[in-house]
């Protein structure tokens, strides 16, 4: 579904992601951690053309991001893409705002889109929420509407990027529910966190980075066992100590 073949990346002089090779299989589960500042959100908005890369290929689903001929619009159709921070529309409603895209993009109908804005919300337990505004849900609420607009153009490949970092301890569980809930419909999903407690319990394999580099790309369980790098090792040692 995505493969990374040899990506490096530059601001400038500085070089930020370098040679980074893997792949997504379809309705895998990835998830990519790391210390901050190893390149991990750096990569993943490479996949859908947020973020230039300088050499090597990224391909998701057929289409080659890194080629100047590639449809963007429909390579933004077929990621979705779910931020830190949660980007909604504030002058909209919550269905508005998961039914504006297919209706923009897919060329639904409002009452289409807005049907398929409904399943989404029933699907992520905000259904009874849909004419609330952004500024009247709670931080983990606003992040299940993100999801289901990022849903709502039926990608083929789901993108997180540290969802859960910007919400309270009591929140995170609700989110990382629905992420679970994806996970076992077979979705495809990278997934960037720090939540190792979710990547156990729902990741398929493992990419660590440290310093722009994919140190270790392995099975979920190999990676728990201490049978990857020492680097990786070192850093889920400190992390399971909190």
């Amino acid at each position: 579904m995505v493969r990374f073949d040899d990506v490096s990346k530059w601001y400038g002089k500085t070089q930020v992601l370098y040679s980074c090779t893997a792949q997504i299989q379809r309705g895998q589960v990835v998830v990519v951690c790391g210390p901050s500042g190893s390149g991990k959100s750096t990569l993943i908005k490479c996949v859908n053309g947020l973020e230039e890369f300088q050499k090597g290929s990224i391909v998701v689903d057929g289409i080659s991001v890194g080629d100047r001929r590639a449809d963007l619009q429909k390579l933004r159709t077929t990621t979705g893409m779910v931020f830190q921070a949660f980007d909604l529309y504030p002058h909209m409603d919550v269905i508005t705002n998961v039914s504006l895209a297919p209706r923009l993009v897919l060329r639904m109908s409002r009452e289409e889109a807005e049907q398929r804005a409904a399943e989404l919300l029933l699907q992520v337990g905000l259904l009874d929420h849909a004419k609330k505004y952004p500024a009247q849900l709670s931080g983990g609420q606003q992040q299940r509407v993100a999801i289901a607009r990022a849903l709502a153009n039926r990608p083929a490949v789901m993108l997180f990027d540290e969802p859960t970092s910007a919400l309270d301890p009591e929140m995170i569980n609700e989110v990382l529910d629905v992420m679970t809930a994806l996970a076992e419909r077979k979705t495809t999903m990278i997934v960037v966190t720090h939540e190792l407690g979710f990547a156990r319990r729902v990741g398929d394999r493992i990419v660590f980075m440290d310093a722009g580099r994919i140190v270790d790309d392995v099975a979920k369980n190999e990676f728990f066992a201490g049978n990857a790098s020492d680097r990786a090792r070192d850093f889920l040692s400190k992390v399971l100590q909190h």
